[in-house]
C-alpha cells in the first residue's frame, strides 16, 4: 500500500517548475509572476479528511472487524473534518 501511495505521489508531485507559476502583465513594461499553491495547500481539507477517516478505518478494524471498520471510518471522518474546520482552520495568508 506504501509503494501505491509512493508511486502516486511521484507522478503528481513531478510536474515542471514552468506549470506551477503563474504570470500576467498589468502594464507593458511590467509583469507579475506568482508561484502557484502546493498540492497539499490546495486541497489541505480533503487529505486531512481522508487520512483521518482511513486511520478510523484501519483502527476499527483491527479492534471489530468489518463493523468495527465501517465504525472507525466514520468517527475518523468526524473527528478530522472537526479538527479542519473548527479547531485548524486555514489563515488566508496574503
Amino acid at each position: 500500500m506504501v509503494a501505491g501511495l509512493l508511486a502516486i505521489s511521484i507522478s503528481v508531485l513531478g510536474t515542471t517548475v514552468g506549470a506551477q507559476t503563474r504570470s500576467y502583465d498589468r502594464r507593458p513594461t511590467q509583469t507579475y509572476t506568482y508561484k502557484k499553491p502546493s498540492f497539499y495547500r490546495r486541497h489541505r481539507n480533503l487529505i486531512n479528511i481522508a487520512i483521518g477517516t482511513g486511520g478510523g478505518a484501519v483502527l476499527g478494524g483491527i479492534i471489530g472487524g468489518k463493523k468495527g471498520a465501517l465504525i472507525g471510518a466514520a468517527a475518523g471522518a468526524g473527528g478530522s473534518a472537526l479538527y479542519t474546520y473548527k479547531i485548524n482552520p486555514k489563515k488566508r495568508r496574503f
